[in-house]
């Protein structure tokens, strides 16, 4: 998942914005810089915002002129993770797994999650889901 940001040079410095998340907005000395820290600063937002339970907010189709900024596999899990469990509680979704309240709830919060294949082929099982994982 990409987010279309903006990059626009002002004075010596290349300043970028998100139309997706205005509040993020970064400053660099060259393109690349600035390119570098608005991934820096998209991935901290959405980090902190997936941990609070907060959903991604949907990202627009990239325009002329824009570059897009990944966010981290990390950060996505999490979110996709919180999507499936839908209205179900945390608890409900460990038991069927097998697992502790923490352990599953740490799979939900992209700064503790660091779930293994195994797991995360149970949780897709769980959903009635596929694991498909794909190094491009």
């Amino acid at each position: 998942m990409t987010y279309p940001c903006y990059i626009v040079r002002e004075g010596g410095l290349f300043g970028t914005r998100f139309p997706d998340l205005p509040e993020i907005q970064t400053v660099g000395k060259t393109r690349d810089e600035a390119i570098a820290m608005a991934g820096e600063a998209l991935n901290a937002a959405l980090a902190t915002d997936v941990g609070r339970g907060f959903s991604l907010p949907e990202s627009s189709p990239r325009m002329r002129g824009m570059v897009g900024i990944e966010v981290e596999a990390h950060i996505l899990l999490a979110c996709q993770l919180r999507t499936l469990r839908g209205e179900r509680s945390q608890a409900e979704i460990a038991r069927r797994l097998g697992l502790s309240y923490q352990a599953y709830q740490r799979l939900e919060n992209p700064a503790r999650g660091n779930p293994t294949i195994k797991t995360l082929e149970r949780v897709a099982k769980a959903f009635g889901k596929k694991l498909a994982v794909e190094i491009a």
